[in-house]
């Protein structure tokens, strides 16, 4: 590992034609002794930024938008981002050396069932007994018994079934990275603090009163005025929940202004979390089962656990907001409070733990600086929700709660958007990754023109539409094992085969192409219409 040979680039690649040329020293990737060194301290600009628009193909819209008419906690207002590299001069040079490593040859020559072997094992649940008996780990520990066998640890609702008290939701992933064609598959679960569980009129904790403030915070978060839910005693409660004015059984929650049960003194605020949730999400490879369906393996790829330990209102996340615009004019590089075994402080109310494979696959805690490169999505980009992705896409009320599944998924459109939102994202985007060098994706959905055949689209569901061939799955879990080996991620994460053609390796933001207007999106929500109709 004392260094990594970069095949397959060299300093006067196309890539460069704006901008000055990346220095030799640059493209030689050398991984220092201690891998906690800061290398990058841009490191939460991702990959994906480098992508070259051209002026028309607008991969940005996803995570960078301004939203005028309307009064939200996050008052980042970054869409003029899309398409404008606005970096500071230490980001405009590409340190994500991965996305130019060619190892096609590499990947022919692994064995496809030693590969199949090893995505699933479990590297996950020995491993977090072990930090929960260590006498050196003094942070937080997501474990859910099972977990590496994906569905079977939850029941129907979603509920852990060892008692952890953590719940899976069915939710679409976000455009594209996290589509399974691009390398990765993933679940992520919730869980609200204790009292949030605990009913007052009854002894001990109540799944149904933690059913009704989950279902209240999903109201919250999506700014529904009510929500179909699962059947919920409302004796149990203690409150009338559908308003028809007694205590029977409720399938429907009526929006109220403070959570129920032990949590009654909690105010419901919109587009905000309760202070003490948690997130457990797991990014793993593809999994490919014997008929060659695409799913979830046993063997992940990194834990992502995030803790909101403060709340902050409306008026200080602004006054935040705003002091975060003031950095960003002043060419400020980011900074983040590092908390050791507990994580790694966004500055926002959250702190933000990772667990990611060595070598020999099994899990360990990310270092400070590859820690930092999940910072730029749960910081500071004007589409997050509380700065959070998941939660808000997931499948509207009663049907949304169990684990994921993207079979049968309808491919439904962002919130006032014509179009549902896979087919919008291909023809804005001009392609099946931020990269627009998924060629599979690109033979499925698109025409010989270059323009998206929506006809085809509309008639698959969300699975069908974002899950590659098993080929594919293969090579880009082997792709991915590479880097493991290397230990190289403070390079990238992406699982590429061939070097990137649409990427800069160093810009100079001057001598770029406005987007052309018709080719921004302006208003567009993570959020989701699950009740329209698509395409």
């Amino acid at each position: 590992m004392a260094g990594l040979a970069l095949v397959g680039c060299d300093q006067n690649n196309s890539n460069t034609e704006i901008g000055d040329t990346v220095p030799a020293a640059a493209l030689e990737r050398k991984l220092p002794p201690d891998l906690s060194t800061i290398y990058n301290q841009e490191a939460p600009i991702p990959p994906q930024c480098y992508t070259r628009t051209e002026g028309q193909f607008n991969p940005c819209y996803t995570c960078h938008q301004t939203y005028p008419d309307r009064a939200r906690p996050n008052t980042m207002g970054d869409g003029y981002l899309q398409g404008s590299y606005d970096f500071s001069e230490l980001g405009e040079t590409n340190h994500w050396l991965n996305l130019f490593v060619d190892r096609r040859e590499a990947v022919a020559k692994m064995d496809d069932q030693a590969i199949l072997d090893y995505i699933n094992q479990d590297n996950y649940s020995d491993y977090m007994k072990s930090l929960a008996d260590s006498n050196d780990w003094s942070g937080p520990v997501p474990y859910i018994e099972n977990l590496a066998n994906g569905s079977a640890a939850f029941d129907d609702l979603g509920f852990a079934k060892d008692g952890s008290n953590w719940v899976a939701f069915n939710y679409k992933p976000l455009p594209s990275t996290f589509w399974p064609t691009n390398g990765s598959t993933d679940d992520v679960m919730v869980r609200l603090p204790e009292k949030f569980r605990t009913s007052t009129c009854q002894a001990g904790e109540s799944r149904d009163v933690y059913l009704a403030n989950l279902s209240l915070m999903e109201m919250a978060i999506k700014e529904l005025d009510r929500i179909d839910t699962p059947p919920l005693d409302e004796q149990a409660v203690c409150a009338d929940l559908d308003g028809d004015g007694r205590l029977a059984t409720a399938a429907t929650l009526l929006r109220r202004d403070h959570y129920l049960g032990g949590a009654a003194d909690v105010p419901v605020v919109d587009m905000l979390y309760p202070q003490g949730i948690e997130f457990l999400h797991t990014v793993r490879y593809v999994g490919v089962d014997e008929d060659g369906t695409i799913g979830v393996p046993k063997r992940m790829k990194e834990v992502r656990y995030m803790n909101k330990i403060r709340f902050y209102d409306t008026n200080h996340l602004r006054s935040l907001f705003a002091n975060e615009h003031q950095e960003k004019m002043e060419g400020n590089l980011p900074t983040y409070a590092n908390h050791g075994d507990r994580g790694m402080d966004n500055g926002f109310g959250w702190m933000v733990l990772g667990f990611i494979e060595k070598a020999d696959g099994t899990l360990r805690p990310q270092s400070n600086q590859e820690q930092r490169f999940c910072m730029g999505c749960h910081t500071t980009v004007g589409t997050t929700i509380d700065q959070t992705f998941a939660f808000p896409r997931k499948v509207t009320g009663a049907e949304g709660w169990g684990y994921i599944d993207l079979k049968g998924m309808p491919d439904a459109p962002a919130l006032n958007q014509p179009l549902g939102e896979i087919a919008q994202y291909l023809g804005l985007v001009g392609g099946g990754n931020e990269f627009r060098e998924n060629g599979e994706m690109q033979t499925r959905w698109f025409n010989e023109d270059g323009s998206v055949d929506l006809e085809k689209i509309a008639k698959a569901d969300v699975y069908e539409l974002i899950t590659p061939s098993r080929d594919r799955a293969l090579s880009l879990n082997k792709a991915y094992k590479l880097i493991v080996e290397e230990q190289s991620f403070l390079y990238g994460r992406d699982a590429t085969l061939a070097p990137a053609k649409n990427v800069f390796r160093h810009i100079n933001p001057d001598d770029i192409a406005p987007l052309k207007p018709e080719k921004r999106i302006d208003g567009y929500e993570i959020r989701l219409d699950w009740s329209a109709g698509t395409n």
